[in-house]
Formats: structure tokens, sequence, C-alpha cells
């Protein structure tokens, strides 16, 4: 879409997008870099919270925790293999992102229409007077709102390394031109500063007799932070705000069997932090689609390749009711991701489960040297999924146990590629997909900025390599 496309954007036109019957699944809903917006959108408790509820529906949209950002996790990680014809998806499988990738480009743009959203609340609701909108009640949304920004950011920095921090609404076509990326440090510090901001508003714990898996609260605040703080290497505080959850017993635990989170329509269970929920009518996950073979009503265009389905299928790992059930297969040879199946697409896409919280703490006690106590949480993991205990005695075994644990509890949720790219083991297991006999570049740990990005914003600098 041409930026001399987007500067025709009436005003008149995007209220009336506001206004209509799908406000929650319209609402901002243009390119967030070049967007108009009206300033008078959010003006009592109502619209606030419909407001809020277009933050939830553009983190949850096919180009983000849809479909297409959960995609890049699969596709980079070495364990799923793509089954179709468009050699941009291909791509991802061998660590050749292109700058014009199609799934690039619309997971930018999804990403900062969900920090559009999230700005709008923040700069609007303060302003609202409206005896319904409490002063508690407009703190949640504040809260929720910060939450909501601080992962949008930190998936963007996760991705494409810094990026430009946008922190005000957009109101003209031009507002966000000329805004320099910020490197990755200085996006994940801006991630924090909304956790921060955002922990005090949202309810305390303490006081909250329900535990809401579908909305941010305090507690997937501290979980974010748990992951961010694994990603900066700042261990101590990493196990720190993994434990607060952990040791949250009366809501979170690790459900057994291991398919007890997942299966016979189960959602919002005691293992799950934060999910995001899909009715399957109006508001549809199109994972099903992609993951589920044609027999069922799928295309299978990604599917677990073969070195996942003998990790998964082989002794020890194929013990009864373990993650051998995350994937099944029409045929000896034809095997699929069976972890979104219900149809029509009402399945949740997991953001955070307390799985990985265990993990998290394992990983950031082993980096202080605290064996015992890792091999104790990463054993509580491989329990659940009918393992035995870890045979792992030094530190370097039992990090790369842990990298393995990984890699089979999220085989089918976007872990793998995060996980290589962050530790920087990704260089060591794939080879550079340009110059023959040479490991993956560092630079290939992030993807390129979108060239549709570069076109229309000449302050934006593409990543080396690219």
């Amino acid at each position: 879409m041409s930026l001399a496309y987007l500067k025709t954007v009436s005003l008149f036109s995007f209220i009336a997008l506001v206004l209509s019957a799908s406000a929650c699944n319209d609402y901002l809903e243009v390119p967030p870099r070049e967007s108009v917006a009206d300033n008078q959108t959010i003006t009592d408790q109502k619209s606030a919270s419909t407001a809020l509820s277009g933050v939830y529906s553009a983190l949850a949209s096919g180009g983000y925790y849809g479909t297409s950002f959960q995609s890049i996790g699969y596709l980079g990680g070495g364990d799923v293999q793509w089954t179709g014809t468009q050699s941009q998806v291909q791509e991802f499988v061998t660590h050749n992102v292109r700058a014009d990738n199609a799934t690039i480009g619309t997971v930018w743009s999804a990403i900062y229409v969900t920090i559009n959203r999230a700005n709008h609340i923040l700069a609007r609701v303060p302003a609202v007077v409206d005896p319904l909108l409490t002063e508690t009640l407009k703190n949640q949304y504040l809260g929720e709102a910060y939450f909501l920004r601080a992962l949008a950011y930190f998936d963007l920095a996760r991705i494409f390394g810094g990026v430009p921090l946008i922190t005000q609404p957009t109101l003209t076509a031009t507002d966000n031109q000329g805004i320099a990326r910020a490197t990755q440090a200085e996006t994940y510090a801006q991630v924090l500063r909304d956790l921060d901001v955002a922990e005090p508003l949202l309810p305390n714990p303490a006081t909250v007799t329900t535990n809401d898996r579908y909305r941010a609260t305090r507690k997937t605040v501290w979980a974010l932070k748990a992951r961010l703080y694994l990603y900066q290497q700042k261990w101590a505080l990493a196990e720190e705000y993994a434990t607060r959850l952990i040791s949250d017993n009366a809501n979170y635990q690790l459900v057994a069997p291991f398919n007890a989170w997942f299966a016979n329509n189960a959602r919002g269970t005691r293992e799950s932090v934060f999910e995001l929920f899909y009715n399957g009518t109006t508001e549809v996950n199109n994972h099903r689609g992609q993951w589920q073979p044609t027999a069922n009503g799928g295309t299978r265009q990604w599917a677990p390749n073969t070195a996942l389905v003998s990790l998964l299928t082989t002794a020890p790992n194929n013990t009864a009711n373990g993650r051998t059930t995350l994937i099944a297969s029409t045929t000896s040879t034809t095997w699929y991701g069976n972890l979104y199946y219900r149809s029509p697409g009402s399945d949740p896409s997991y953001i955070f489960r307390i799985a990985e919280l265990y993990l998290i703490r394992a990983e950031a006690r082993a980096k202080q040297g605290k064996l015992a106590e890792a091999l104790t949480d990463l054993n509580a993991v491989r329990t659940r999924a009918g393992l035995a205990g870890s045979a792992a005695t030094t530190p370097a075994a039992v990090l790369l146990a842990i990298e393995e644990e990984r890699r089979l509890e999220f085989a089918l949720e976007p872990h793998r590629w995060f996980d290589l790219a962050r530790t920087g083991r990704a260089t060591a297991l794939f080879p550079d997909p340009v110059k023959a006999n040479a490991p993956l570049p560092s630079s290939r740990l992030v993807l390129p900025i979108p060239i549709s990005q570069l076109q229309v914003d000449a302050a934006l600098t593409q990543n080396e390599g690219y």
C-alpha cells in the first residue's frame, strides 16, 4: 500500500469504521505509521471498553498471534516444514528471509496496529469523565493497555532487533514518519518501562478472587517480566519473577496428563497464564486450517518434519499421554500438528503457560550455578510429560537439556526460533543460506525491516546483512 494512497484516507471514512457494528475488529484497523485517527472516539466507559477490546482483537489477529507472527517462531526453528509452494514462506525455513517477504510486512503492520490502539487508550482514557468509569476501572484499562503495548514491543524487538518507539497515537498521515529505530536494548527498556507502569495499575492478586486467563493482569506482567529478563540475561530477576507464578499453586499448575491443557476442547486451565480466546464465528483462529490435513478440513500448509516426529515418537518421548499427543498422522508418513484442531477455529492461542515459567526459572538457575534447583524445575516439566528425570550433571549439559526440553514442550508454539536466536545457538545449528559450508551469520538472528516500510520512511535503516 503506497503512502500516497494512505494519505487519501479521510477522517469521515475512519469515523464510519469506528462506529460500525464490527468496531471491535476494525477499531483503528489501518497501518499505524501512516494512519488517521479521530480524537473523540473514547468518550465514556463503554467506548473505552470497546477500544480496549480492539487492542485484544489486534493481538489475536491473523497477522499477529492468529497466524503470521507465530509462524516465524515455528518455521525458523528447524522442526516444522512448509508443505506449500510459496517461496516466501520457505525463506523462514532456510533462514534466507528477504526484505520484500509478505509475512514480515504483515507482522510488522499487525503489531504496530496493536501498539497504535493501545496508544489511543493511554492518551484518551485518563481524561474521560464518566461515573461508570471508576478510578479502579480506569486504572485497569490503562494497565492492560500498557501491558499489551509492552508485549507488542517485546515481540517486535525479538523479530527485528531495534524498532521505532511510538508512544503517542497516530493522528495524521505523517505523524510517525522520521522516527529513527531504537536499538534492541532500548526497545527492551521501553518494554520494561511499560510493565513497570502497568504492574501497580492492575488489581493486586491478593485482592482478586478469580484468575482471568484471557486478559492482562498483574500476573501476566510478572510472566512477561520473567521472559524479558531471560532474554536480557538478568538471571536473578528472571528467577524471581518466574517464582512469583510458580509459587501460586492455587492458580497455576502443570496439569496432567500432558495434553490436559488443550485436548477435549479444554481452555483456561490452570496451566494457562495468558491465552487468547476465539469463538470460532466472529473471532476465528486460523491455525487449525494451517496444521490440520485435508481429511480434517485443513490444508496442512506446515507440518512437523521428520526430525520432530522422530523425537516425539521414539522412546522415551512416546510415553502414554505424553507430548506425542501434539502430533497425529493420516498415514505412516503424513504427520500433522494437532495442537489446533477445533472446528471452525476456536482454539486458543497460548501466550504464557506455567510450563514456560518453570523452564525460565530452570535456565536462570542453571546460569547462576544452582544446578540442583535447575534440575528440580526441569524434571517437574519432564515428569508431567511422562518422562524420567534428566541425567544431566554438568552446567553445559543441564543448559542443553533445558534447551531440548523447551524444544519439545513448545514444539508447536512460537518459541524454538526465538530461543535459538537469543542464545546465539542458531549460528551453530543452521548453515549460511548464501555462503556454502559456513554457519548462519549472527546478522541473521534478526529479520529484515520490511521493504514497504523503508520505501515510505527515509529515517528507517535496514538490518545488517540484508
